[in-house]
């Protein structure tokens, strides 16, 4: 997977897990990652919930006839961020016919929750 010229590079998020229902995450709390006050960005933290929803469903699908596409995603910002790494774990909670539900933990080096993030994946056909 050719991550050059995507959201994941720009935001420097890497994969560290990848295996049936569960994908791990990190992203570096940076200058690309903060808001002006010097946190990170509530949208930096959907942004890599997304990316782990959205590779978690891709290794669940029929890659041949199907393709998982982002339907909603919900987040709660527990605790603020200034630097360092977070990590965003993701676990399969429902897995339908046309919809994946995934539950996205986003937290520090301490294991101290950030997010917490729900994303519904539809799965549609390909044409």
């Amino acid at each position: 997977m050719d991550l050059k010229n995507t959201l994941l590079h720009s935001l420097g998020i890497e994969v560290t897990k990848l295996e049936a229902g569960t994908v791990v995450a990190t992203m570096p709390v940076d200058e690309r990652t903060r808001q002006p006050f010097g946190l990170l960005h509530g949208g930096a933290s959907v942004a890599l919930a997304e990316t782990v929803a959205s590779i978690g469903a891709f290794e669940l699908i029929d890659k041949e006839k199907e393709a998982a596409v982002g339907l909603e995603i919900n987040a709660n910002h527990i605790r603020g961020k200034r630097d360092g790494v977070v990590t965003a774990i993701g676990k399969v909670a429902h897995q339908g016919k046309s919809t994946m539900v995934w539950e996205i933990k986003i937290v520090d080096e301490d294991e101290q929750l950030i997010c917490l993030s729900r994303c519904t994946m539809a799965i549609i056909q390909k044409r």
